[in-house]
């Protein structure tokens, strides 16, 4: 399980989730799913190209087969700088839609479609943000595979400025849009039709959602929005009952035109002054 948020706004792109990992199991007794394990140091943001501007993040399935996202990812890095591969990108020439559909084909084509099928609901988002050689604005998109089923859509151009989440996102409709999705089920228990419910759902939007965003706001305070957004989705999902499916640390990434990729929390296996090559700001 996870929470992993986006930010598009003038300055750049930032992304951010959590690190806990659930590992799902079969009750012996009645075969119902059950969470068997919480890991809390997994990796769902990605350098995607160390020579571009373009930044990945995952959430979903956090494996495909036996391999987990964030090896696929490293895969996938390696397969857009080899020479002669179908899925190489020229760093002089390529686009954010093109490394997108690259990643659709590699992760769904290559590797869902050969792997073992899996049963039952599941669904892997694969979401990708970053500026193309010939632009200066960034652009967002999402890959989705849902039980079996692969898109590609486009979540934010030509500099756009937006909020997005995924994974576990109860916590963050709550604070940002007034509700969760227990309302629509809510309204129609008390009697609303289905014809009603989409003009009912619009109202209720446009009074309850909170202005969170801005397209002027200062890169560092969308590090700091999305970082108080999964930190507020750790500490709801700890009251409630049953694993703590989103926890660990946070990781935050920004992409920017100038500074290009650039980590601002990380989680390291060894003491942060051991690497050299890392940074913390933008």
């Amino acid at each position: 399980m996870t929470v992993c948020v986006a930010a598009c706004v003038h300055d750049g792109l930032v992304f951010a989730a959590d690190s806990a990992t659930s590992l799902l199991g079969a009750n012996r007794t009645t075969g119902e799913v059950v969470i068997e394990r919480v890991y809390q140091y997994g990796n769902k943001v990605f350098n995607l190209d160390k020579r571009l501007p373009v930044v990945g993040m995952t959430s979903g399935l956090g494996a495909i087969g036996n391999a987990p996202i964030h090896s696929l990812a490293k895969d996938l890095r390696r397969e857009f700088k080899t020479d002669g591969s179908k899925y190489q990108l020229n760093p002089d020439k390529y686009s954010v839609a093109e490394v997108a559909e690259k990643a659709h084909d590699f992760l769904f084509t290559d590797k869902y479609s050969a792997a073992s099928k899996i049963e039952g609901d599941h669904s892997l988002d694969f979401w990708i943000g970053g500026y193309s050689s010939d632009s200066d604005t960034h652009e967002l998109f999402k890959v989705g595979i849902v039980n079996g089923a692969a898109t590609v859509e486009c979540l934010c151009r030509d500099g756009q400025s937006d909020l997005f989440w995924g994974g576990q996102p109860s916590a963050i409709n709550r604070l940002v849009m007034g509700y969760d999705n227990t309302l629509v089920e809510s309204l129609r228990k008390v009697g609303v039709s289905d014809a009603d419910l989409p003009g009912l759902m619009d109202f209720i939007s446009s009074e309850t959602v909170a202005p969170l965003m801005h397209p002027g706001m200062p890169v560092q305070d969308a590090i700091e929005l999305c970082s108080f957004l999964v930190e507020t989705t750790k500490g709801f999902v700890r009251f409630l009952p049953g694993a703590d499916t989103v926890g660990g640390e946070v990781d935050i990434a920004v992409v920017t035109r100038h500074e290009r990729f650039k980590w601002i929390k990380r989680k390291h296996y060894y003491p942060q002054n051991l690497n050299k090559l890392e940074t913390d700001h933008v």
